[in-house]
């Protein structure tokens, strides 16, 4: 049975493609530490919530962003006051509904508890590319099309 701590820390990573999705930047950035770490799909980085807010205002007014769909494949403590969960994510354009294989990701979230709330202090999307293994993407792009396909 999962904990409570794992509870919250998949409420943290929803409300934060939440927000993505949502296309709201407050949102999205509330989920992370005042100095959290977002590590992004071209290997950007955007460090502090103040500067997350930011950039993503800025990357929600300049581009009309497609819809995550994902899968949280594993939460585990790393002692009292830390967590980490590993998903998969694949993006729906906007006005599509198949996953475009080509921005398949894996997702870590690292969140730390600091005076009893949880907040994200590291966010890493990694390309999954799986170079030269066409059927590891078709099986993430399936996976992650049953999520699309739920979720509408």
């Amino acid at each position: 049975m999962p904990s409570m701590s794992e509870y919250e820390i998949r409420a943290l990573y929803d409300a934060l493609i939440a927000g993505w999705n949502g296309h709201d930047a407050e949102a999205m950035a509330g989920s992370f530490a005042v100095d959290g770490v977002v590590i992004g799909f071209d290997g950007s980085v955007s460090s502090g919530q103040q500067t997350i807010s930011s950039e993503m205002a800025s990357i929600f007014a300049d581009h009309e962003t497609a819809r995550y769909a994902v899968k949280v494949h594993s939460v585990r403590s790393l002692g009292s006051q830390a967590m980490i969960l590993r998903a998969i994510a694949g993006l729906v354009p906007p006005g599509q509904t198949a996953i475009n294989p080509e921005t398949n990701s894996h997702q870590t979230v690292v969140a730390e508890q600091h005076e009893g709330q949880w907040k994200i202090v590291l966010f890493q999307n990694t390309p999954a590319q799986f170079h030269g293994r066409p059927a590891l993407v078709e099986d993430m792009t399936r996976e992650l099309q049953a999520v699309a396909d739920t979720s509408t």
